[in-house]
Order: C-alpha cells, then sequence, then structure tokens
C-alpha cells in the first residue's frame, strides 16, 4: 500500500492505464482469444503502460507551471514538488527504453507503432495540443494507434470497421475531455491550457454529436457481421445497446445540473469527464456496462466455438 501511495508511482499515473486495455480489443474483437494473443496482448499492454508513462512525466515537467495555477493538477507530484525534476526525467527515459525494448521483442511492427507514438506524443506536447481541433484528432490517433499495436502483437487482423469505430469513439472521449475542461474553466476560472480559448460549449457540442453518430454506425455495421466484412457473427448486434447505453451515461455525466437518483451533479462530479479513466472506474453503471458488454461478447465466442449460432 506504500507504493501505491508513493509521489514516485502516482506521478506516472497508473490510474490512466485503464486507457492502454485497447490492445485486448485485438483478439477479443477478432474472436481469437487464446494463450498465444493474450500473450501478445499483455506485451503491448505493457509497452504502451511505460511509454504512456513516460510522456506523462515529460509533460507533467513541460506544463509544471500551468499545472499549478489549475485547480486540480497542481496536486500532481511534479507540480506539487514531491518528485523533483532531475528525478522525473531519469524515470521517463527508463520508461522509454524500457518500451521499445520490449515491443521490439516482440515484433518489429509493435515497435513501429510504438515510435510512432512517440513520435505523436512528442508532435502534441510541443505544438499540436495548442492547436484547436487537431489537438483533438491528436488524442484520438493515440487511441487508434494503441489499437492497432494489439493487432502487431498478435498478427490478428483488424476489421476496417472496428478502426473506424475505435477512432469514433476516441474522437468522442476527446471531445469530451475539452468540454469537461472548458466547463470548468468558466465555473473555477484560472489559467489552463491555451487551446481553450479558441473553442465555445456550443461548438464543442456540434463536434460531439457528429463524432457519436459516426461511433454508433460504425460499430452497429461492425456488429451486423460478415455480410458488411465486420464481426464474424450478426449475434454480435445484441451488444449494441451496451455502447449506446454507455455513451449516453458518459453524456449524462458530462451535463451541468443533472440529476441522478434525486441529486444534482456538483462540479466534482461533471470534473471527471476531464478524465475518462475515472468514469470508468468509479461510475457504477459504465462499470457494470462494459462488464456486461464482456460477458455477452464471450458468450457469443463460446457458443459459436461450439456451432451453435453462427
Amino acid at each position: 500500500m506504500t507504493m501505491l501511495k508513493s509521489p514516485y508511482f502516482l506521478a506516472i499515473r497508473p490510474h490512466q492505464w485503464t486507457k492502454n486495455l485497447i490492445v485486448f480489443a485485438a483478439p477479443l474483437f477478432g474472436f481469437s482469444i487464446n494463450e498465444q494473443s493474450l500473450l501478445g496482448s499483455t506485451i503491448a499492454f505493457i509497452a504502451f503502460c511505460s511509454v504512456s508513462s513516460c510522456f506523462y512525466l515529460f509533460n507533467d515537467i513541460a506544463d509544471v507551471e500551468s499545472d499549478r495555477q489549475h485547480p486540480i493538477k497542481c496536486q500532481r507530484p511534479i507540480a506539487s514538488g514531491a518528485v523533483k525534476i532531475p528525478t522525473a526525467i531519469a524515470m521517463a527515459i527508463v520508461l522509454l527504453v524500457g518500451a521499445i525494448l520490449l515491443s521490439w521483442w516482440r515484433s518489429p511492427f509493435l515497435c513501429s507503432i510504438i515510435i510512432a507514438y512517440c513520435i505523436l506524443q512528442v508532435a502534441y506536447n510541443l505544438k499540436l495540443k495548442h492547436k484547436p481541433i487537431v489537438d483533438i484528432i491528436a488524442i484520438a490517433t493515440g487511441f487508434v494507434l494503441r489499437a492497432c499495436a494489439g493487432g502487431a502483437a498478435t498478427s490478428i487482423h483488424l476489421s476496417v470497421w472496428f478502426l473506424l469505430c475505435t477512432a469514433m469513439l476516441a474522437l468522442f472521449l476527446a471531445v469530451e475531455k475539452r468540454k469537461a475542461e472548458l466547463r470548468l474553466l468558466i465555473i473555477k476560472g484560472g489559467k489552463t491550457r491555451k487551446v481553450l480559448r479558441r473553442y465555445s460549449l456550443p461548438l464543442l457540442t456540434r463536434m460531439e454529436n457528429v463524432v457519436t453518430t459516426g461511433a454508433i454506425m460504425s460499430y452497429a455495421l461492425w456488429s451486423a457481421g460478415p455480410s458488411v466484412n465486420g464481426a464474424s457473427t450478426s449475434w454480435m448486434m445484441i451488444t449494441l445497446p451496451f455502447v449506446l447505453y454507455g455513451i449516453f451515461r458518459y453524456q449524462l455525466l458530462s451535463e451541468p445540473k443533472t440529476k441522478i437518483s434525486g441529486e444534482v451533479l456538483d462540479v466534482h462530479h461533471r470534473e471527471r469527464t476531464e478524465r475518462p479513466d475515472e468514469i470508468l472506474l468509479k461510475d457504477r453503471p459504465i462499470l457494470l456496462t462494459v462488464i456486461f458488454w464482456i460477458i455477452t461478447v464471450f458468450v457469443i465466442l463460446w457458443l459459436k466455438s461450439q456451432g451453435i449460432i453462427q
């Protein structure tokens, strides 16, 4: 427990590793769950946890002054001074080298994706995060690269519909993140990232509507089955309600003055949409939705393997 509370451990943001679970989507969506695919996905997961933590450290170092003005980010280990900058740099280098070596050992293709992610993160931290719209696309691209890493580590072919759905859902989360940040800025004030000055809540809402529709339609087309080069069975259509509920629940949590069980959500609840990992781990309905979705997929996979369904 002491290690889990250590500022050095918290500095690498282990709570954000849930984003890297998307590497397991390749064997899950490809209906190819076995020892080798799980091993490959686990290696990709560890590599992405290492490289993402590396850039969380570099990002916190670069943004240390602005983070100290942020009502939440000021509590981060580097911004608060609990972890010194030279130590953070050394930690980041070790994590980066480890991720590259591990991914190369598994697959040169996986290593190339890790390197592409590194280039994306450098570009994002130096330039792209200050560019409106481009910053959202860059965040979404990171999720798509994670999905591709799962395929590279397991040698599983990824459906075009799966990649499109991943991109749309990633854009949705990125837009929701910016909405939460902008709303928090309006409510609490203070200094924050410059790109928020170029956004407005009506604009982000319109963008949200577009990517939400795209995500739902691409998932629906993928789950329609082999007839549209999607999932290997059209029975995946029965998982669509879980996806719909998860997206709508997330939107519900992001809305101001939303009442749940008779209680108005305060700003601290709405701040969570700035951090999607906390939504997944702390909102029970969404967590249960994810669990039931996974169980349903496994049931479909088993029934198909037994020849009960096509």
